[in-house]
């Protein structure tokens, strides 16, 4: 019975990884009522959520949830010593508490955009949360803790967001990283349709600048040595001119 609620366990929250964005490590946020059915079962909370789970988790509560134990009955103080471990989630109901089903629901909202796992035993509770999309419930059973199946509100949500008639919470946190990193948010509805004008920058200095003539290929400088090799050349060419013109005189004349 233990690998088979794991299995449903796992089912459920790749349900919820996959289609509302929760991410470890998983918050959960519990009430005085769920505390107090742990303690009369006998149920290691700190040490049996994260196995149940399988992954790292962040047990939470709110001030107001504690209030409210404390303006019970006696009965209910080693569930109120059980809630005082764990980490607090800050509230609007600073100045004046209210009740801790109250208290909760606010925090989630309409979407639960902190991705919230709430644990109670509250069957009011319960039944208004299972209205708000994307809510998983955990509660007590026998000495066990049970994840319950995703709600009808839930599944009904997931299928209009494939149908693509809503955004999923995923998609509109996309949408409103890339409006912030465009510059399109944040400034009130007046400039929402104003698009940025784009600034004319100066050219580059680079590209200004005229462009250098080539210098012309120098020919190699001669070497003494060549020079006086072509003078010779030059003066052997005029003696061998002048022998050649004395010699066709004299065989004009012997003619």
């Amino acid at each position: 019975m233990k690998i088979k609620r794991q299995k449903h366990a796992k089912k459920t929250i790749s349900f919820y990884k996959y289609n509302f964005g929760f991410r470890e490590p998983f918050q959960i946020l519990i009430d005085g009522t769920f505390c107090q059915a742990a303690l009369k079962n006998k149920i290691q909370i700190k040490e049996q959520m994260p196995k149940y789970f399988m992954g790292e988790v962040q047990l939470c509560t709110t001030k107001c949830t504690i209030k409210e134990l404390e303006t019970l009955s006696k009965e209910l103080y080693g569930a109120k010593l059980i809630l005082q471990r764990f980490q607090m989630r800050k509230c609007k109901h600073t100045k004046e508490p209210v009740a801790a089903s109250q208290c909760l629901l606010s925090l989630l909202g309409e979407r639960n955009p902190h991705h919230y796992f709430v644990a109670t035993q509250d069957r009011e509770l319960t039944a208004a949360l299972m209205e708000i999309p994307g809510v998983p419930l955990i509660y007590i059973v026998l000495n066990t803790m049970v994840l319950d199946k995703p709600s009808p509100c839930s599944l009904k949500h997931v299928e209009a967001v494939q149908l693509g008639q809503l955004v999923s919470p995923a998609q509109q946190n996309s949408i409103q990283t890339l409006k912030a990193e465009q510059g399109l948010g944040g400034e009130g509805q007046e400039g929402r349709g104003k698009k940025r004008k784009r600034k004319h920058g100066n050219p580059n200095p680079l590209s200004c600048l005229k462009k250098k003539k080539k210098p012309m290929p120098q020919q190699p400088k001669k070497t003494e040595g060549e020079k006086r090799r072509r003078s010779r050349h030059r003066r052997q060419g005029a003696a061998d001119a002048s022998v050649a013109g004395v010699s066709t005189d004299t065989t004009s004349g012997h003619s």
